[in-house]
């Protein structure tokens, strides 16, 4: 049975306390209810506006013990300038800059938790365990999720892992408070999502979030660039708001070098703030117009009935998927007897569609065909959750 009210509240209240509790980070509105959550202190650049950012922190005076730089991938740099006011160095640093063509962002911080954004709707619940169909020998699919680290103690039979990319988490209780942190097993559950519904995904997960399912963008655009070469799907269960609604730039520069020219695809969760107005990145670059947008599907969550009311949704969504009480592989532990667990969000909407792609895929149908027969298939089904495309 799914979780009570009160469990649910005492969830998020412990998330809300860990995140405010974290040294460095502070967050604005986004609009909507929303919070835009950042690193304090932090700007990333675009290497076309080093100089400017640099004269610009000159005279804040911001370049006092612990300032510096540092280049997070080719084009995209790292600012630590203690002190900073970083909400007023954005808007000053691109108050002359062409609409459109932004050069210098925050530090922005990514969530898988219930608490304004990312991935699961209050804390899992167990249920009886399922049988899962065992792997194909043959025509596997490799798919990386960027998530949680996976935690080893786990009913997810060990031949749907890869061999060589799946990073571990060890840690169940990082704030010492005597309680399972709320993300725990994130990953693992996701990977029992995309196991249930196709026998053909060889698994790789790129640890990425902690295990209250915090991470900041320099850490998701170093997670990308870990992602294996013969990846076909990037499963991405977290996200967050900006302050203004525009792209993150480390984000957007990081996929734009993991998708453009490849054949590869990534499905992001919409979140799970009810927020019906705001872009939820990175889901929101399916609708962004960047010449890759089509190899990325937003994904909202449905009860079988309706869009779930603490689903995300706007225009940038691709389609809905199955996100209430969802049940799959979780951790072997004392309080899940069996290993598995029931548990609600766009996290696990995500991987049910990216089961769908997976299966779609062999030696004659590649990722992005796979996507968009995917979506014909959709389409034609003509399902509509609150005005949206979905799978039942």
């Amino acid at each position: 049975m799914p979780p009570s009210p009160e469990r649910i509240s005492r969830f998020a209240a412990r998330r809300r306390a860990r995140l405010e509790g974290l040294p460095k980070l502070a967050h604005t509105d986004a609009g909507g209810g929303s919070r835009a959550w950042f690193v304090a202190d932090e700007l990333l650049v675009i290497d076309d506006s080093r100089r400017e950012v640099e004269r610009y922190l000159g005279r804040a005076r911001a370049a006092q013990p612990g300032a510096g730089d540092e280049e997070l991938m080719p084009g995209l740099r790292r600012y630590r300038a203690p002190g900073l006011d970083v909400p007023t160095a954005v808007r000053a640093l691109r108050s002359d800059r062409p609409a459109g063509r932004q050069t210098v962002c925050p530090n922005h911080v990514f969530l898988s938790s219930p608490f304004n954004q990312g991935g699961p709707f209050g804390p899992p619940a167990p249920t009886a365990a399922a049988t899962l169909k065992t792997p194909a020998e043959t025509d596997r699919v490799a798919v990386s999720i960027v998530d949680t680290g996976f935690w080893t103690d786990t009913p997810l039979p060990v031949d749907y892992l890869a061999s060589d990319g799946v990073e571990v988490e060890t840690e169940t209780d990082v704030d010492n408070d005597g309680l399972l942190d709320g993300d725990v097993g994130h990953a693992n559950f996701i990977g029992g999502v995309i196991a249930n519904h196709t026998d053909r995904a060889v698994l790789r997960v790129v640890r990425t979030l902690d295990t209250f399912g915090v991470c900041t963008e320099d850490e998701l655009i170093a997670s990308l660039g870990r992602v294996h070469p013969d990846t076909k799907v990037i499963n991405l269960s977290l996200g967050g708001y900006t302050a203004d609604g525009t792209a993150p730039l480390g984000v957007q520069a990081a996929l734009q070098q993991a998708l453009s020219g490849l054949d590869r695809v990534v499905v992001a969760a919409a979140g799970n703030d009810g927020n019906r107005s705001d872009p939820f990145w990175p889901a929101a670059f399916a609708g962004a117009g960047e010449s890759w947008s089509g190899q990325v599907v937003a994904v909202a969550a449905h009860d079988g009935v309706d869009l779930c009311s603490w689903s995300n949704a706007g225009s940038w969504v691709s389609l809905v998927a199955p996100g209430q009480d969802v049940r799959s592989t979780y951790i072997d532990h004392a309080l899940f007897p069996e290993g598995w667990a029931q548990w609600s969000g766009t996290s696990f909407a995500a991987p049910r569609v990216a089961a769908e792609i997976t299966a779609r895929i062999d030696a004659q149908v590649g990722a992005v065909a796979a996507t968009n027969q995917f979506m014909a298939d959709v389409a034609a089904a003509n399902q509509q959750f609150g005005g949206h495309l979905g799978l039942i």
